[in-house]
């Protein structure tokens, strides 16, 4: 039997005095590290190697962390931990709507960052157990592929979604016609903390509408319940590849 392949982490950071230790801890915590020291040097790293997650700081010359998650998110779909010197909610705030799945402030225990690496892959994995997490996911003529996390409109046309848009959908498919509230939504999206940020998913929320509503002004999909959350006012149902009929 050949031993599992470590957990490869991507650590961007422009200060060698915080990436180099860093990374000999993470090496001595089990994973395979590669270091980047800009986001031009991350976008080269990614062209011959795509890693498990990458760990971002925020603050760097030239193109910033923020930009280059938004890339690792929408186009890489790769799950992505900010490291930032920003406390400010709003900050926090930002990198949550684009994408992010976590983020860890300065000066933090490198203990915590193993645990908040763990979680976020726990939740980045999808369980093959069952043959159902293969169905397609279909409303109105929608159609949604999970395991591409593709999104077709009535036309086939594909639109694309971010990693955050992609599971506020999935959350909302897998309860149709059920309220959720928000702090539920913000579990089921981004996990641990993102309950501090109501005005987090209310604007994930606003993003998919423009994807998905024909009038995002007057949601027919994503319905506003006062008082209590969100609703997916439509049928949902699964089908599995090769059995459409």
């Amino acid at each position: 039997m050949t031993d599992p392949q470590p957990t490869r982490l991507l650590l961007v950071d422009d200060e060698p005095t915080l990436r180099e230790p860093l990374a000999a801890y993470l090496a001595r915590q089990g994973f395979s590290v590669r270091e980047a020291d800009s986001a031009a040097a991350a976008r080269s790293a990614l062209v011959s190697e795509t890693p498990d997650l990458v760990l971002l700081d925020i603050m760097m010359p030239g193109e910033d962390g923020l930009s280059l998650c938004r890339h690792l998110v929408e186009a890489r779909a790769i799950p992505t931990i900010l490291l930032t010197a920003r406390g400010e909610p709003t900050d926090r705030i930002v990198g949550l709507e684009i994408g992010a799945d976590d983020y860890v402030v300065k000066p933090f225990e490198p203990r915590e960052l193993v645990a908040r690496i763990r979680s976020v892959l726990r939740r980045s994995s999808r369980p093959r157990s069952m043959p159902e997490d293969d169905a397609f996911y279909e409303f109105e003529g929608w159609r949604l592929d999970p395991l591409k996390r593709r999104l077709t409109d009535p036309e086939g046309a594909t639109v694309p979604i971010s990693t955050a848009e992609f599971r506020l959908l999935t959350a909302f498919l897998d309860r149709p016609r059920q309220v959720i509230d928000r702090d539920r939504l913000l579990d089921l999206v981004q996990g641990r903390e993102a309950h501090l940020f109501d005005r987090a998913v209310d604007n994930q929320v606003s993003r998919l509408r423009r994807k998905i509503e024909q009038d995002s002004r007057n949601p027919h999909f994503i319905q506003t319940v006062r008082g209590g959350g969100y609703r997916f006012a439509a049928d949902v149902r699964r089908a599995i590849p090769g059995h459409d009929g």
